[in-house]
């Protein structure tokens, strides 16, 4: 029954907080600077093994994940979880652990095709 909604009603969806694409944009951007000037103090005040270095290419890695994203809507939601997540680090509310989780090993890609998946041993 909730597919038959008019494309009227779906098309007015209120913004979280930005009106357009490159308002959103410009929050992301602002939350990448937060995060990238709070990492030297994150590894020093959590005593992480990494370097800053190391800890400026996660984020970007992490920030390049959504890279692809164009509704204003959803970056807000995401900038929004990325202050909640800046706030949590900064005032130690988390613990080591939970920050490290960030660092794991890199996951290689899921092969598609049918014989490296028989070769790895997925199914």
């Amino acid at each position: 029954m909730a597919s038959h909604v008019p494309n009227v009603l779906r098309a007015t969806a209120k913004p979280i907080i930005s009106l357009s694409f490159t308002e959103a944009r410009r929050r992301a951007l602002n939350l990448y600077r937060a995060w990238y000037r709070e990492i030297p103090r994150t590894i020093e005040m959590y005593t992480l093994d990494i370097s800053s270095k190391q800890g400026r290419l996660k984020l970007r890695e992490q920030f390049n994940k959504n890279a692809h994203l164009r509704d204003p809507r959803l970056i807000d939601l995401l900038v929004l979880k990325g202050k909640m997540e800046l706030e949590e680090t900064s005032h130690l509310w988390k613990q080591k652990t939970h920050v490290m989780r960030y660092f794991k090993q890199t996951e290689r890609p899921k092969p598609t095709d049918f014989l490296t998946r028989f070769y790895e041993g997925h199914q």
